[in-house]
């Protein structure tokens, strides 16, 4: 089968500006996503869509093929999915028809080979349109969180049957990470959205799951990127 990785990067960043180039622990943010992708055994080509030259010169340096991104899609209001469908349109064009497409984004350098090599596994097995990755919640909307009705009033956002007294008691549930997406070029273009179809997933650890948005999620990655070396050194 052949399987391609994509990352898709735009220039302009709010939350943390350039934060795709930014270095990480001495590396730009990118190259990490880049490195995984190419060390992952499925994965044939690696790919960057981008509208931005900066972002251009990493991906090629760390051996990435670079789209260009039209700038109509690399807005901050432009959904990614219209990015994803214009990257397979771009690459069967160039390298012909592909079976399997893989998400990376770089937001999420802390990710394995093991993490991306399960997620495609999964949807395999299972049969499925996309497989994302998730990692367990902190909160549960069916015990700890409320919200605030217009004459300033809180109440739980979901209100059980039974009362719920304890949190081990609540139904498990689980954030969408950016660690990991896999589908086929056909759901994609043939529909809308990542629930459109059968939806699996893999569980990510916390401690692989962190999504760069800001500065301090920047320095979280960062923290645990350096007691992941830190580690290695003592025990060599």
């Amino acid at each position: 089968m052949k399987n391609y990785a994509f990352i898709f990067v735009r220039g302009g960043s709010k939350g943390l500006p350039g934060k795709n180039i930014k270095k990480l622990a001495g590396k730009p943010l990118l190259s990490y996503s880049i490195e995984t992708a190419k060390a992952t055994p499925s994965i044939e080509k690696v790919f960057v869509s981008t509208d931005d030259k900066d972002i251009e010169s990493i991906a090629q340096e760390n051996g990435a093929i670079v789209i260009f991104r039209p700038k109509e899609l690399a807005t901050d209001n432009a959904p990614e999915w219209l990015a994803w469908r214009h990257a397979i349109e771009w690459t069967i064009s160039h390298y012909g028809s592909f079976d399997e497409f893989i998400s990376l984004p770089a937001t999420s350098p802390l990710r394995s080979i093991e993490d991306v090599e399960g997620a495609i596994l999964k949807r395999r097995e299972q049969k499925a349109d996309i497989c994302i990755g998730v990692t367990p919640a902190s909160r549960s909307p069916y015990f700890n969180m409320v919200k605030r009705s217009d004459d300033g009033v809180v109440e739980l956002v979901n209100k059980p049957k039974d009362s719920l007294t304890r949190r081990q008691d609540a139904p498990k549930v689980f954030d969408i990470t950016t660690v990991v997406y896999v589908s086929t070029p056909k759901f994609i273009m043939e529909n809308y959205g990542l629930f459109s179809g059968k939806v699996t997933s893999i569980e990510v650890p916390k401690s692989r799951a962190v999504d760069i948005d800001d500065i301090y999620d920047f320095k979280l990655a960062e923290a645990i990127l350096l007691g992941v070396k830190n580690e290695r050194f003592i025990k060599e």
